[in-house]
């Protein structure tokens, strides 16, 4: 017999107001990008500085865009496309989930170089900035994973003490919590360790290096929760076993070490005059 934790039955729809529902995902969306906002407008004034205040609000409209657009787009092109090609109009129904981190990331990069480029911001140090505030996002996507009872790991040992039984799981044996495995390590330990390097000023004036840090932290997280989480049915294991968001990581370690190495081999930047007014 194994001790089961039991799996706190909660309700994806966190609050109801008539026709209109608020899911605990998508407050998780808003709410990492509230916060993310907060960060940026912090950190873009510390020595050396990046850009104004002003800036900083404008650039959450990209933001926005870039995660939800490159995030289901990345889904779709990754995971399901045969699905979504045949039933186009499931593309619209982002309220059933599916959402790529990956594809999210890749929409980001986007908005950061567009808007870097349309006012005149300094690329990598802009992104160094978000880097430091990405984790927190990712902490909360995580959670409301765990909470819609869904992304569940793989089976557990039988003396595991925290193994659950997930409501929607067909099978309903015990299996690894894995979206709190996957929201401490991309969310709580890579937050704590772009951070604590954040507070080390020759690290900021070395511009892609934090950006570096995050994609080379983040695709370990990744790798390593992976270890412990299902596959995704409709894809199952791949090349050598590995998880379609394993191989998804590798080129991001592959970039994050050439970002450290092209930063730590760069004498440090002077501080740059400030695009635009405050």
């Amino acid at each position: 017999m194994i001790a089961l934790l039991p799996f706190p039955n909660f309700d994806p729809v966190l609050l109801h107001l008539g026709p209109i529902s608020i899911r605990w995902y998508a407050l998780a969306y808003i709410v990492g990008l509230l916060i993310g906002w907060w960060g940026m407008r912090r950190l873009v004034r510390r020595p050396p500085p990046v850009a104004t205040l002003l800036q900083v609000d404008d650039f959450l409209t990209w933001a926005t865009l870039g995660v939800i657009l490159g995030g289901r787009l990345g889904y779709i092109l990754l995971y399901q496309p045969g699905l979504y090609f045949a039933h186009p109009l499931y593309i619209l129904q982002v309220w059933n989930g599916g959402m790529s981190f990956h594809g999210g990331l890749t929409g980001v990069v986007i908005a950061i170089i567009l808007f870097c480029r349309r006012e005149k911001i300094p690329l990598l140090r802009f992104a160094d900035c978000l880097a430091v505030v990405a984790p927190v996002g990712l902490f909360l996507g995580r959670c409301a994973n765990f909470i819609n009872g869904e992304l569940w790991g793989r089976a557990a040992p039988p003396d595991l003490p925290w193994a659950m039984i997930f409501p929607h799981d067909a099978l309903q044996i015990p299996r690894h919590p894995s979206q709190l495995y996957q929201a401490l390590l991309e969310g709580v330990l890579l937050f704590a360790l772009v951070f604590a390097l954040s507070r080390i000023e020759r690290l900021r004036a070395s511009p892609g290096f934090l950006t570096g840090v995050f994609f080379t932290g983040y695709g370990f997280a990744r790798i390593v929760g992976e270890l412990f989480r299902e596959p995704d049915e409709f894809k199952g294991y791949l090349w050598g076993g590995a998880t379609m968001g394993q191989l998804l990581s590798v080129p991001m370690v592959l970039a994050g070490l050439a970002f450290v190495a092209y930063a730590l081999n760069r004498p440090p930047t002077p501080e740059p005059p400030i695009a635009g007014s405050a």
